[in-house]
This record gives structure tokens, sequence and C-alpha cells, in this order.
């Protein structure tokens, strides 16, 4: 079957009726051929049967009527009393008559026992018989009809007395008086006749067109003692015979004799020859007719699905989903096929092009969620630069704060440069002031920062579930394509791959949006963490400030007091230890914001490197959205 394979659907169809028609035909030809056959033998067989049988009939009736008007002859008065009374001028006359009335007698002749010829129907006879009593008294047939029989045998050979092959029928004269045996009445038939008898049998041969057909007669021996052939000519060994033998259950002239009929197998199995001439001719007719059948049915089923290929092929070739399934005026299954897929193709068209606005909003939003996150970039490096300047700012404070503690102790351990280490002290506690105003107004542009960064977090995660509403909407039409294409057989194959294609590019989306919201979730989280760390170093700013001014002013009545008053010295240094405390904790906290910032940084340059992997995800849909034209 796979031979077939390589061949065209209508091909297979021509030859798949054509072989049916073929083993249809075949076995009846077969069949017919045998039985056929068996008839024609059969009637053949019948038919020679018959002749043979009627030429025994008609040899055996005439050679019997022959002998019984010989023997009837012998009783007649006037043949006794011829030889009885020596009057053979009477004997002559009714021998004469009697072969008038039966010319199938050669002629009659009438013998005594010595082998004589006293009278004849004719006088040649007597004159040619004169003289041969010796050959007469040693003949078959005359010592045979002393003894009341018949003996026939080795007449074929022309009789030197009738010029002819005659059978001598010979029966034996009695006395009527004595009833004693006187003398012998010769009756040669003319076997010549026997083509007479024969010829009707010939000429409803030849009229049945068995030109070849003959008669023969065998005697016991074998010997053919009559052929209807001219010359006797020899037999072919393949020739069809039959023969009916004379019986000898009763004693007649030709006990033992065969009657042959034959007839050439040409002839004889000519009727065979036309049959099967017929039935080839018949064959070749039906399976012209199945051929011109079958190439009308396989051209009417396999057009309209030429036509399907022919458009599938142009669809896959060109991407044309523009054109139009030429629907067929058929309720079977190739018209139903037809409107199937044409149903296809519209449900395709549809698809596709519902794909390709998907693909054309989900670029535009993959766009603008780039510029987002540009955006949110170049403001998010700027917080850290800002970051990273109030980590400085923060870094010089501490040092300040240090060298105002170191201050305060040489406060104590110098009293007499209180006024001076005072004065230094305001100095110090005025630049701390103004510096800690600076830092609340950094810490409170950080806040509002991160929250603007947490806002643009919140609409970089609309923007990422609206990307995944359209891949799943992405997924689910894929996901009817490759439903449709699965109908569709092996004609939807194409359409299954895009399908498979377009919804494993909506599975990548998916996964890179959501991907993209986990990681916007740890921003956002991250983000808020830095909101509150950010308060709370504004809330430390704060007390720190107040801390501040409290040593301000702590400090401006140590430069009135210094020289009464040591232990407002030991209260300003443990003010500015304090101080230093609240400094450091403000650098620790600075120093984990920037480190949170790095963080988002990074976060960010995550989700972008997503997003770019989203934007190459939305360039593949649309250039296989574009593949087809709707």
């Amino acid at each position: 079957m796979r031979f077939l394979d390589r061949f065209s659907l209508q091909t297979r169809l021509m030859a798949a009726v054509c072989a049916l028609t073929l083993c249809t035909l075949l076995p009846l030809n077969v069949l017919g051929r045998v039985f056929v056959f068996d008839l024609i033998q059969e009637q053949i067989n019948a038919s020679l049967r018959a002749e043979a049988q009627h030429l025994r009939d008609v040899v055996e009736t005439a050679l019997s009527e022959r002998e019984a008007n010989v023997r009837s002859w012998a009783e007649d008065s006037i043949i006794r009393g011829a030889l009885l009374f020596d009057t053979y001028e009477k004997s002559d006359a009714v021998l004469a008559s009697l072969e008038k009335r039966h010319p199938s007698f050669a002629g009659l002749v009438l013998f005594t026992e010595e082998g004589q010829a006293v009278s004849a129907s004719d006088p040649r006879l007597l004159q040619a018989y004169a003289g041969h009593e010796k050959d007469v008294l040693a003949a078959a047939w005359f010592r045979a009809a002393l003894t009341g029989h018949q003996d026939i045998r080795g007449f074929t050979r022309e009789d030197p007395y009738f010029g002819q092959v005659v059978l001598p029928l010979a029966v034996p004269i009695l006395s009527p008086l004595s009833g004693a045996r006187i003398g012998v009445l010769l009756a040669p038939f003319e076997w010549g006749q026997v083509r007479g008898v024969v010829a009707p049998a010939l000429e409803r041969a030849r009229s049945r067109g068995l030109g070849s057909f003959a008669l023969e007669v065998k005697g016991v021996e074998g010997e053919t003692l009559f052929d209807s052939q001219e010359g006797g000519a020899a037999r072919t060994s393949d020739v069809v015979q039959v023969e009916s033998i004379n019986e000898t259950h009763a004693r007649d002239v030709g006990d033992g004799w065969r009657f042959v009929a034959t007839v050439e197998p040409e002839e004889a199995y000519a009727p065979l020859d036309t049959a099967e001439t017929l039935s080839v001719t018949i064959t070749l007719l039906s399976l012209a007719v199945a051929g011109a059948g079958a190439f009308a049915l396989a051209r009417g089923t396999t057009r309209p699905i030429t036509q399907l290929s022919e458009v599938v092929a142009r669809v896959v070739r060109e991407g044309d989903l523009t054109q139009r399934v030429e629907l067929v005026d058929r309720r079977d299954e190739v018209g139903q096929l037809a409107l199937t897929f044409s149903q296809m193709m519209d449900h395709l068209r549809e698809s596709n092009r519902e794909l390709q606005e998907g693909t054309r909003v989900l670029g535009r939003t993959v766009a603008d969620l780039t510029a987002a996150a540009a955006q949110q970039e170049g403001n998010l490096s700027r917080q850290a630069a800002a970051l990273h300047e109030t980590q400085e700012t923060a870094r010089e404070i501490e040092q300040t704060s240090r060298m105002a503690a170191e201050r305060s102790q040489a406060v104590l351990g110098v009293a007499e440069r209180s006024q001076e280490v005072g004065r230094a002290g305001e100095q110090t506690v005025a630049a701390s002031l103004q510096g800690f105003e600076q830092l609340r107004e950094q810490v409170g542009r950080m806040v509002a920062s991160i929250s603007a960064l947490n806002e643009r977090t919140r609409q970089i995660g609309g923007i990422t579930q609206t990307v995944k509403d359209l891949a799943d909407q992405s997924n689910m039409l894929a996901l009817n394509a490759a439903i449709e294409a699965a109908r569709s057989g092996e004609h939807g194959k194409g359409f299954g791959v895009v399908a498979r294609e377009i919804r494993s590019l909506a599975d990548q989306s998916i996964s890179s949006t959501s991907r993209v919201k986990e990681i916007l979730d740890d921003i956002r989280v991250s983000i808020q963490g830095s909101v509150k760390m950010a308060e709370q170093s504004q809330e430390g700013a704060e007390v720190g400030l107040s801390q501040v001014q409290a040593s301000g002013g702590s400090l401006r009545e140590l430069v009135g007091i210094v020289h009464d008053n040591v232990a407002a010295a030991k209260q300003i240094a443990a003010a500015v230890t304090q101080q230093s405390a609240g400094v450091s904790q403000i650098f620790t906290a600075v120093t984990d914001l920037s480190r949170m910032m790095e963080e988002t940084m990074a976060g960010l340059r995550n989700a972008q490197q997503m997003t770019a992997a989203l934007r190459e995800v939305a360039l593949r849909m649309e250039k296989v959205a574009a593949t087809y034209r709707v």
C-alpha cells in the first residue's frame, strides 16, 4: 500500500475501481470458461455419440433389412423350383425384378451347392462366375452360407465379379419338400450405399460449422470398413471422437463393429474460443466503462480537494488569509469538508486579526513601560546621587560631632580655656544646627522621591497586569486556533504549528510579566521599608536637631557662666556625646538607605531587562501575526 501512496488520490481511486472490476470479472470468466468448456465438451460428445449411434442404428437396420430380404427371397418358390427343376429362365426374371426393386444390391446370383452360378439378375454376372466354381467354394461367405451363417470379413476390397466394394449377403436355399439345402443365394450389398446413409448426418454437421466432422465404421479387428472422409485421411492425435459398438448379444450382420464419429478440436471447441473472445471483449469493455466511471468519480471527488489544497498551499506560501474558499454545492463529505474549511478560514482570519491588534497593543504597552522604566531609572539615579551627598554630609557631621566631643573633653581638662572652648562650641553647635537643618530638608526630599518611586512602581504593576491580561487573551486565542486546526485534520497542521508558537510566546509573556510583578512587589516592599527608615531618620534628625538646639542653649549659657560652673561644662560634654551617638545613628540610617537604594537600582535594572525580554516577545508575536494578511 505504501507504493500507492506515491500516486495521487485520483489515480488510486481509478486503480481501486478497475482492480475491483477486474477481481469481479476475472473469477467469473475463469469459472465461466470451466463451465462452458465442460458444457461444450459434453454437448460435443453427446452430439458425436448421437451421430455414431444413429450411424450404427441406420447401418444395422439397413443390413438387417437386407439380410431379411435375402432370406425371404431364398424362400421364394420360383427360386427354389429353379434349383429343383432347372427352370432358370423364371428365376432370372425374378432376380432381375428383385434387383430393380432394391437398387441397394449390386446384383443377385443363385448358386448350386457345387458353387456353380446358375441364375442371376444380370447375365454378365453368370459369365463372370463361369468357370470359377473353385473360387466360390473357397469363399468364406459361401462356406458360411452352407452352414446357415453370414461371413462378411474382407469385403472392403473391390469384388472382381461386381467391380465394386460389396458386402456379400448369402443365405442357403432349402428344399420345400425335404428341407435339405439345395443351393445358395448371394445378394451383395453395395457398400457405397453407406455414404448415402451418412450424408444427412454430414450435412447436419456442415450446417453447424463442423467441416471436419467424419463417420467411420471399423470392423471387429479395428480395420476401417467405411470412412466418410475422402481417401480415409489419418486423424490427428488430439481429434475428438466418440464410438458406438454394435453389441453381439443379438446375432445379426455387423456384430462387433464400431461406429466412430470424429471432429477436429479446433472446430469442436470453436464456440469456446468464441465465448472466450466475447468474455475478453466484455471484460475489456467493462474495464473501459469502469475506468471512465472511476475517472469521472475520482475527478469529481478530488477536484474540490485539489482546490482546497491550492488554497492551503497559497496560505502557507504567501500567508494570504484574504482569499475566499468557493463552496461546492454538494452534500457529501467533500462538501462538508469545504464548508468546514471555509469556516476555519473565517475563524483563523478573525483570530489573526485579533492577534495582530493584541500584539500592537502589547507593543505600545511595552514601549510605554520601557519609557516609564527609563524615566524611573533617571529619577532613582538622581535620588541615589542625592543620597550619596547626604551620606557624605552625615559623615562630615559625624566627624564634627567627634571633634565636638573631643573639644568638650578638652573643656573639662582645660578649664582656663573654657571661654574659647565655649565660643568654639557655640560655633560648632551653630554649624551642627545648620547641618541638621540641611539634613532634615534632604531627608524630606528623599521621602518624597521614595514615595514617588512607590507610586511609579504601582503604575508599573498596573501596566504589567495589563500585559498579562493581553498575554492570557493571546493564549486563549492560540488555544482556539489549535482546536480549530485539530478539527481540520491534516490540512490544519500548519495552523496548529502557528497556534503552538503563539501559545508558547503567550506563555513566555505571562511568565515574564509574573516575574516583573514579583520584582516590582519586591521593589515596592523595599521602597516602603526605605520610606519607613527615612521617616525614622527624619524623626531622629528632628530629635538630634532638638538636642543640638538644646546644646546650643546650654553652650550659650556656658559662655556666660563658664568661669563659674564646671558642672555645666560636663553637661555640655555629655550633650555633645549624645549628639555624636545620634549623628552615628543618622549616618548608619543613611548608609542603610543608600544600600537599599542600590538594591532598588538593581531591581529596576532587572525590571528593565524583563521589559526588554517582554518587548522582544511582543516583537516576535507581532512578526508571527504579520505573517498572514487579513
